[in-house]
This record gives structure tokens, C-alpha cells and sequence, in this order.
């Protein structure tokens, strides 16, 4: 009997080790304060941890996923991530200064979430006469336990590196030493040797913003208690705070300041608290202590508010990642203005909201374009030969060398599009039987758009 106890505990045991080796999300400690006593303190327990404010939730605090699986609307979690948004991206409109060192963008707020790390491109353009090596960047003096590094993104001119920021941890309620233990900090990111750098405003989210706001005598927590991020509080005053200092009665509880309107004008002051306005849409709301916010002041583009890229909060757009400007209309990637060559607008030209601005004469989405230029109609003229007439240098090559380049064919020169800022009329001579062709050249953001007239001019006379 005891001798297969031994071995029915051996093999549960094994069990355990495999189930932990195939899953290891399993075998993972659970690392969230789900006793945690409040909002702020489920959020500092780790980067994984978020909040249910629903009323009533039995453990507020989990992962994300268990407090999903617990029941709790997507609505009612408070799951901060943090966020990057360009403060500051100014470019000339002017061809560069050849001496001149440009970095861009020039100034960021981030918001880090302890262990939750954010990052963004900086593109570095250096100088005509810079040698283009390995970038070296220094930072002023960061705080303790934040962590900023450096990685190539696209080697060239300009050069772009992606920048990584993490914060550790949040800090101990009980360090006094550093008044500012949460930022915001200012740090400056310097290319090494150079005087221009970026400013980067860190501030790091230890608390939570339904900490500010609660509700005395709550209908939720039976009229007796205070209700603070979805969670009833029967033993402290969490609401009076600043409220308390003004020592007249009545409606000056409802406003921000001594003069200021009771509950900003968008209210009405109810037992010493605002009620807020209702809107006639539903999905517009007031919001804050004194109704001082909402979520719909905020700029439009393309009739979306923040452009259809972000969140209106409290009068001001909060543009999701990879989106900029006070109406999020600008997008930081850079994809779009990638020439068939890798560099960002064929090093001709700056990629401000995911579009090229060229510096003359170059044009076109990518800056791949010269109309002016000597050399754009003899560069494509063997691989339209071969791709219109089966003839030529390349005809042996064409489906190899000319794969970038699309033909259309016409009847006459008047078929072709006119010449203009992006297309280019080409007239010249295939070797292989001393005719003329006929043809139009666009760039396009995959290669070329070529239109050929289907009958070469044999006759003597040039196109004129």
C-alpha cells in the first residue's frame, strides 16, 4: 500500500512539472494585490494589474484578463498603459542648412506606467560634410529607476533611431526625500558631439484619475457611505479636501475658485456637489469636480473629432500612438514616405505626417522624381524597350531587371497624360533598329508608370 502511494504521488508530481513546462502561464504567480484597498494601490502591485471601478466587484484587482473573465464591463477597467505624444516637430521649409544638424521631433510628453516601457522614432538628418557612422546619443541626468536606450531603426541620412523609455517602479508612499517623485522630469537626448537634443517630459502614472473624483452618500454604498473609483468607504471623508477651505456655505462649494461660476457655468450645485448638464447627444458628457471638463470640446479634422485618432479628454485630444498635433491629424509612421532605394524620401526631402516634402526639384510621393533632371528617360528606356517591343539590351533580362516599371500601351502621342510635376515626356533611340520611341514616364510609390506609343518613329526627323 505504501508503495503505491510513492508512486501515485511521484506521478502526480510529474504531472505538475509538465503542465508547468507546457504551460507556463499556469505555473506563474499571481503577482496582483487582490486585496489591495484601493485603485491606487491594485495599479503600483505590478505593470499587469488593473482596477474595476462597477460597484460591488468582489476583487477589484486583477490582471486584466481575470477581471475580464470575473464579469467586469470593458467600460469599468482601469488598465493604464501610458502614452507618447509629440509636444514640439518643427522642420523648415526651406532646403536644410548643409551645416545644420536636424532632429525630429524636438519635444515629447510621456506618461510611463512603471514596467509598461513606450517608445517613438527620432529621425537625425546630419550635415552635408558629417562622415554618416554609428550615432551616439547622451541624455542629461535621469531619475533612479528610469531606464532610457537607443536602437537603429534605418542606418543612412537621415538616420532613425527608436528610443525606449521604462520606469521600474512607482515610488514608496513613505520616501519623503524627492517632493517630486513622480515627475513630470525633463530630460534632454543629445546626439554625441553635437549641441541641438531633444526634451523629453516624463511623468510617471501612480495614481488613478478615479481617485479624484467620488461621491459622499452614494445611493451605491446605501446612502451611508463614499463611493471612490467603484468601491465603498464607510470610515473617511474622501470628497471635502480643498472644498473645506472656503468658509462660505451653499454654492461657493461648487466653485473651482472665489469668482468662478458655479460648476464652471455647465451645472447646477445640489447639496454642496455639481450635477452636471446632461447633453442632448448621450455620448457628450461634462465631467470633473466642477464640471469643468468634457469630452467633446476638443479640435476636429475631416469632421472626426481628434481627427478619428484619439480620445477627447477634459478639452484636449489625446492622440493614440504613432498620431500628433492638437487635433491628432499628423502620423508619425513613416512607411508611406519609404523610397525604393530604404531611405525616408530618398534623402531628398523630410516625412512630416506620413508624407514627403521635397526639396526642388524632386517631387513625387517618395522624392524619386526629377523631371529636370538628366538621365530620368535614358535611366528607363531599355526596360520599356523590352517590356513594350520584346527588344533591346535587356530583353534577355526584362523580367528580372524591369519587374519595377509598368507599360501601357496607346495609338498615338496625343493617348499619352500630359507632362506635368510627376510625369515627363521621353523620346529616345532603340540601337537595336535606330527608331524612335515614343513614351511618358510617372513615378509611383512601387517603382514607375511608363505609357508607350505602340508605333516607333523610324523617320529621321526628331520629336520636337
Amino acid at each position: 500500500m505504501l508503495y503505491c502511494n510513492c508512486r501515485m504521488a511521484v506521478k502526480l508530481l510529474c504531472l505538475c512539472l509538465l503542465l508547468a513546462l507546457l504551460f507556463p502561464s499556469w505555473a506563474k504567480k499571481q503577482t496582483c494585490l487582490t486585496s489591495a484597498s484601493n485603485c491606487n494601490e491594485c495599479i503600483q502591485s505590478g505593470p499587469e494589474c488593473a482596477w474595476c471601478t462597477a460597484p460591488h466587484t468582489n476583487t477589484p484587482c486583477h490582471t486584466l484578463r481575470g477581471l475580464q473573465r470575473a464579469g467586469c464591463p470593458k467600460s469599468h477597467i482601469y488598465n493604464p498603459q501610458g502614452r507618447v505624444q509629440v509636444v514640439r516637430n518643427d522642420s523648415s521649409t526651406e532646403p536644410a542648412d548643409a551645416q545644420a544638424l536636424l532632429l525630429q521631433p524636438q519635444e515629447l510628453s510621456l506618461r510611463l506606467r512603471p514596467g509598461v516601457s513606450q517608445s517613438f522614432p527620432l529621425t537625425i538628418t546630419m550635415p552635408t560634410d558629417q562622415p554618416i557612422t554609428e550615432m551616439i546619443m547622451d541624455t542629461s541626468p535621469v531619475p533612479a529607476g528610469l531606464n532610457i536606450t537607443f536602437g537603429s531603426i534605418m542606418k543612412g541620412n537621415p538616420l532613425v533611431i527608436q528610443v525606449k523609455v521604462e520606469a521600474a517602479q512607482c515610488p514608496s508612499e513613505s520616501d519623503d526625500s524627492n517632493q517630486n517623485r513622480t515627475g513630470p522630469w525633463s530630460v534632454h537626448v543629445t546626439p554625441k558631439g553635437f549641441s541641438q537634443s531633444v526634451k523629453l517630459e516624463i511623468s510617471l502614472e501612480c495614481q488613478c484619475d478615479c481617485m479624484r473624483n467620488c461621491e459622499e452618500n452614494s445611493p451605491a454604498c446605501f446612502g451611508r457611505g463614499t463611493l471612490v473609483c467603484g468601491q465603498c468607504d464607510y470610515t473617511t471623508q474622501h470628497c471635502r479636501g480643498e472644498l473645506d477651505s472656503f468658509s462660505s456655505p451653499g454654492d461657493d462649494r461648487c466653485r473651482s475658485g472665489p469668482n468662478a461660476p458655479v460648476c464652471s457655468g455647465k451645472g447646477k450645485c445640489v447639496e454642496d456637489f455639481c450635477e452636471c448638464d446632461k447633453r442632448v447627444n448621450p455620448k457628450e458628457r461634462y465631467s470633473g469636480q466642477y464640471c469643468e471638463c468634457s469630452n467633446f470640446d476638443c479640435p476636429y479634422h475631416n469632421n472626426r473629432i481628434c481627427g478619428g485618432h484619439g480620445s477627447c479628454e477634459c478639452g484636449q485630444c489625446i492622440c493614440d500612438d504613432d498620431w500628433t498635433h492638437d487635433d491628432c491629424s499628423c502620423s508619425m509612421e513613416t512607411a508611406s514616405c519609404m523610397a525604393t532605394n530604404q531611405q525616408l524620401c530618398n534623402g531628398r526631402g523630410m516625412c512630416q505626417c506620413g508624407k514627403c516634402r521635397c526639396e526642388p526639384p524632386y517631387t513625387g510621393p517618395t522624392c524619386e522624381f526629377c523631371p529636370s533632371c538628366v538621365g530620368v528617360c535614358h535611366l528607363h528606356a531599355e526596360c520599356v524597350e523590352c517590356l513594350a517591343f520584346g527588344t533591346g539590351a535587356k530583353k534577355n533580362r526584362c523580367e528580372t531587371e524591369c519587374s519595377h516599371l509598368t507599360v501601357t500601351m496607346v495609338e498615338t502621342r496625343d493617348d499619352m497624360p500630359e507632362p506635368g510635376e510627376t510625369t515627363v515626356h521621353c523620346k529616345m533611340m532603340s540601337r537595336e533598329d535606330s527608331c524612335f520611341m515614343n513614351y511618358s514616364f510617372s513615378q509611383t510609390p512601387s517603382g514607375g508608370q511608363s505609357t508607350v506609343v505602340q508605333a516607333k518613329d523610324c523617320s529621321p526627323a526628331l520629336w520636337q
